[in-house]
């Protein structure tokens, strides 16, 4: 409301207004100019390091389902709610670009003779993949961050659901 008390007050919400716009318009900007459409060599996700990144994802989702698969094998009560986890871990090592999963390639890890024991060890090898893949977001090319970011959410989940049933 302008009133003819204080002329002032005017122009110190116009001035707000002002920045606000300007400082939306800048960040908008900003926003767009990081959706180009040719990306820099270094943000392709062909980069040696990316390679190198999806790669050990790739066997630590194999590894994992390694992990799986013994405790299946040591405990087979547990296969109902161990066997929807462990195709999600191996669609996982798809994703990374393993053609086939398998636990094959990697030694068939101890799991203890407690089935609940078995099952926080599960869950907290999905905790700890699931930490080392959010922190690797950071060095990752946008596509494979997004990747990375989504398993690691998948694998917190699974790490909950096996602690909590």
């Amino acid at each position: 409301m302008i009133t003819t008390e204080d002329p002032g007050k005017w122009n110190v919400a116009l001035t707000r207004r002002r920045t606000l716009l300007a400082g939306a318009a800048l960040g908008g900007a900003a926003l767009l100019t990081g959706c180009s459409e040719d990306p820099a060599p270094e943000r392709d996700g062909h980069s040696s390091a990316a390679a190198r990144l999806r790669r050990g994802a790739a066997s630590d989702s194999t590894a994992l389902l390694a992990r799986y698969d013994a405790t299946l094998a040591a405990h087979p009560t547990l296969e109902p709610a161990l066997r929807p986890l462990r195709t999600e871990v191996a669609r996982h090592a798809e994703a990374f670009g393993v053609s086939h999963p398998s636990s094959a390639g990697h030694p068939r890890p101890q799991v203890p003779k407690d089935e609940r024991t078995a099952r926080a060890q599960l869950a907290d090898s999905e905790r700890k993949l699931a930490d080392k893949r959010t922190t690797a977001l950071t060095t990752a090319p946008p596509e494979l961050a997004r990747l990375l970011a989504s398993v690691a959410a998948a694998g917190a989940a699974h790490a909950y659901l096996l602690t909590k049933a």
